[in-house]
């Protein structure tokens, strides 16, 4: 009877076992599938914000040829520009809140300089009828939508990765495999919901 009693326990803890490989094994392949899609979707968040670092370069450029006087606003976005194109955030930092958020600001100043810069084309109806201005502005206007597809795709795919490290069965996977932590939205900081209105810049008054 004994025996038996034994016997019944050991069955049971291994079946205890199995039952608990097999609901971790739940997050073996899915955590690190949503991690390397949020991993993705940042590079192209990356991207996006590089391609608008070029052409604010190209931008600064057309301007100052055209706007010498201007020179204070210019200077002020070159070096915005060169603030947001040194914060580097790498997909191993997506779970560092700080590390986000200098980048968040970072790309969140260049916004608002490159604003002030767009406002100041008023000034200068020459400027606005400039060829290679107004294709600037056009690519510009692109790649802020862009962005915005970009920072909402990521978003999406950080709230499905969070989630599933979070909720059982993948969260015994999650803690005990691959030691997963939460990974950071990308917020837009207060003052700076809305993208420059480039293309409003131009519009007949």
């Amino acid at each position: 009877m004994a025996a038996t009693l034994h016997r019944n326990s050991i069955l049971r803890a291994v079946l205890a076992l199995f039952a608990s490989l097999a609901l971790a094994s739940c997050g073996i392949n899915s955590v690190p599938a949503a991690e390397e899609t949020a991993k993705a979707k940042w590079a192209d968040v990356q991207a996006q914000y590089q391609r608008r670092a070029d052409l604010v370069g190209n931008l600064v450029s057309t301007v100052k040829a055209a706007a010498k006087q201007e020179q204070d606003t210019l200077t002020r976005v070159t070096e915005a520009r060169a603030r947001a194109t040194s914060v580097q955030v790498s997909a191993d930092d997506l779970a560092d809140p700080a590390k986000v958020a200098q980048f968040q600001a970072a790309q969140g100043a260049l916004s608002q300089s490159l604003g002030r810069l767009l406002a100041t084309v008023e000034a200068y109806p020459d400027l606005k009828t400039n060829q290679n201005f107004l294709t600037l502005q056009s690519q510009l206007e692109g790649t802020e939508n862009r962005i915005a597809v970009a920072v909402r795709d990521y978003n999406e795919a950080v709230r499905a990765y969070n989630t599933r490290i979070r909720t059982f069965p993948d969260m015994i996977g999650a803690k005990i495999i691959h030691g997963a932590k939460p990974m950071t939205p990308f917020e837009a900081k207060a003052g700076a919901e809305n993208a420059p209105d480039v293309g409003g810049m131009f519009e007949s008054k």
